[in-house]
């Protein structure tokens, strides 16, 4: 019992911050021309008995649903189950394949065209709502949101203090897969101590540096800032003091002995054929890393890094998804109450049942079986020294990535002039 109710402390603290699995560089946005939206407010309903309304005033109730492809079925199973709880709306529900990475670009490309409810990742919160995409919550909607889901992903959902959707998921972030027959607790505390121990053993240590998602960890750690200022552009510091030195501390990780780059797929395979003891990664490959390591699957948070001969918790990006309602939807209030049904407690446990998805919701993130799951109790430890991605604008991935593969490639160009240049680009307006 006091272990679940740690762990249950522990996921607790990965809702107070603020992670498609994995982040790519954020697409270009194309010029749309999108008429200004007048998005009114969602009207009050009574919520002593939401079911015996017909939300359709005798009309059957039209809505579609983006989801991604692996969702489809469970996506149907959920509405379906919506339909029979509020039976006394008639419901016609379809569905569209559309991941949650695509949805700002495709909502982009044909406004009219866009579901009325979809899902989407929290980094694409701030263009969505500067293209007059989504209904501003409100009423028991909010209410609902707010009582129900961690202050972290509730925090994800929301842009100058207004709710623009519901969180269904708190696990796109990363943390630390390890070997437990080769490296022990104490090993993995901190990245000199793994590193040592993977080399005594031949082994390998991944983390691919030459990803901007990944690298910002170190920067992060060391009390580097990413934000938007009042005109919107990118503040970035990783190359003043104290984070500059960061630029040593990762030139030293990449020329380790131990220290292997790559891919997912050279992660998963290096766990597979046991070359690799420790990688950072997230939720989606832990069905690969625990099959390869069997008895020996671990996870934890990632370790403290030598900074100025200290050490300091590496950091890392913590990530939601959402649904929202498009604003265009011609059925607001019936799209909300779907929008809400499909990430509410019951939904949230199917969807980690389902898909192994971490849930926002604070009584499904309690559940018996998501406590039990070994990489989201290492993500929500994890999640304590996590930074939100609401504030990082799609100027930074190219540069963060040019200067990770410059470590990776034991680029002799004077670290300080890497970071400079970095910097320069990231806040370029």
């Amino acid at each position: 019992m006091k272990k679940i109710l740690a762990l249950a402390l522990v996921l607790a603290l990965v809702f107070a911050l603020a992670a498609c699995p994995k982040v790519e560089p954020e697409v270009d946005v194309p010029e749309v021309d999108i008429p200004e939206v007048d998005i009114p407010e969602v009207p009050e309903v009574d919520p002593s008995d939401l079911t015996a309304i017909d939300w359709g005033d005798g009309a059957p109730v039209v809505l579609k649903v983006w989801g991604s492809q692996e969702d489809q079925d469970m996506l149907a199973e959920m509405a379906a189950d919506f339909a029979a709880t509020y039976a006394a709306t008639t419901w016609d529900i379809s569905f569209g394949v559309v991941g949650e990475p695509d949805a700002k670009a495709r909502f982009l490309e044909d406004p009219a065209a866009a579901a009325d409810v979809f899902a989407f990742p929290n980094d694409q919160l701030r263009d969505l709502v500067a293209a007059g995409a989504l209904y501003e919550l409100s009423g028991i909607f909010k209410a609902a949101a707010v009582a129900d889901n961690g202050a972290g992903s509730v925090g994800s959902a929301t842009l100058n203090d207004a709710l623009y959707a519901f969180p269904m998921t708190a696990d796109n972030g990363y943390f630390l897969y390890y070997d437990s027959s080769v490296l022990s607790a104490d090993d993995v505390k901190t990245l000199d101590g793994m590193l040592a121990a993977a080399d005594a053993a031949g082994k390998k240590v991944f983390m691919n540096v030459s990803n901007g998602w990944y690298i910002a960890s170190f920067f992060l750690g060391a009390g580097g800032t990413l934000d938007i200022d009042a005109d919107g552009n990118q503040i970035c510091d990783f190359n003043v003091p104290p984070a500059s030195a960061v630029g040593q501390t990762i030139w030293d990780f990449t020329g380790h002995a131990a220290y292997l780059n790559g891919d997912d797929a050279v992660l998963t395979g290096g766990f597979a054929d046991r070359s690799i003891v420790a990688g950072v990664s997230g939720v989606w490959n832990a069905d690969s890393i625990s099959g390869s390591l069997g008895d020996a699957y671990a996870a934890t948070k990632l370790p403290t890094m030598t900074l100025d001969g200290a050490q300091v918790q590496m950091s890392s990006f913590g990530g939601f998804k959402l649904i929202g309602v498009n604003s265009g939807t011609a059925n607001p209030d019936a799209a909300m109450l779907l929008a809400m049904w499909l990430t509410n407690e019951a939904n949230q446990v199917k969807r980690f049942e389902v898909r192994g998805a971490g849930p926002s919701n604070v009584a499904a993130a309690a559940n018996d079986a998501v406590l039990a799951n070994i990489a989201l109790a290492a993500l929500a430890a994890q999640g304590a020294y996590a930074t939100s991605q609401n504030n990082v604008l799609g100027n930074y991935w190219g540069p963060a990535e040019a200067f990770g593969v410059a470590m990776v490639s034991r680029d002799t160009t004077p670290i300080q002039e890497l970071l400079d240049a970095m910097v320069a680009q990231i806040v370029a307006s």
